[in-house]
């Protein structure tokens, strides 16, 4: 497989790094060779979690700005600062729930527009799904569940080349067992979404 480079972002806590396994698990189901790395940040304090994941043959997990073919985000303006990273030929697929840093809470920072942030993603990139997958996860069962929403909707858009059934077994290997079934109606509801969340 020619190398696939895709860019996962994310705040503290909204489950980058489950998701990224998921995904790696997914690739070893279909076949495919996985290379991953993680930047955590300040994870712990609500900062950004980054993870880059090449699936096919490729000799490292670093990507270049420019280079992502795929750029997940959990969080619109996180989604937006990656955007570096893209090119006009990179799919984007985000959430538009916002998680605003304390910075803006106290008064000393400014939060973009989602229209606005939606808007710069669809003119610099080849295509933008954008989804409520903070209310997607809610009707689940949990808003943990915001990030297999998000891989439910990266999965429909055939971005990544990956089943659905295959990611669904993947989801049934990595998770506890007592949250599969939540996850998997996630995963269905960010899939369906997407369908009809292409900006």
């Amino acid at each position: 497989m020619k190398p696939l480079r895709m860019i996962i972002v994310a705040v503290g806590g909204q489950g980058n790094l489950l998701a990224s396994k998921v995904l790696g698990e997914a690739a070893l189901i279909e076949g495919v060779e996985v290379r991953m790395s993680e930047i955590h940040g300040m994870a712990q304090r609500g900062g950004v979690v980054e993870s880059s994941i090449i699936f096919g043959d490729a000799s490292s997990s670093i990507i270049s700005d420019g280079e992502a073919d795929i750029l997940l985000g959990f969080e619109p303006a996180e989604t937006l600062r990656a955007i570096a990273r893209c090119s006009a030929n990179t799919k984007v697929i985000t959430n538009t729930a916002t998680l605003p840093p304390f910075t803006v809470g106290i008064g000393k920072g400014t939060y973009p527009e989602v229209d606005e942030i939606k808007r710069v993603l669809k003119e610099k990139t080849a295509g933008l799904v954008a989804i409520d997958a903070m209310a997607l996860a809610r009707e689940a069962g949990s808003p943990m569940s915001v990030n297999i929403v998000l891989l439910g909707a990266l999965i429909q858009t055939g971005a990544l080349g990956f089943s659905k059934e295959n990611v669904k077994a993947a989801i049934k290997r990595r998770i506890k067992p007592a949250l599969v079934e939540m996850n998997l109606n996630a995963f269905d509801l960010g899939f369906e979404a997407a369908a009809a969340g292409t900006v």
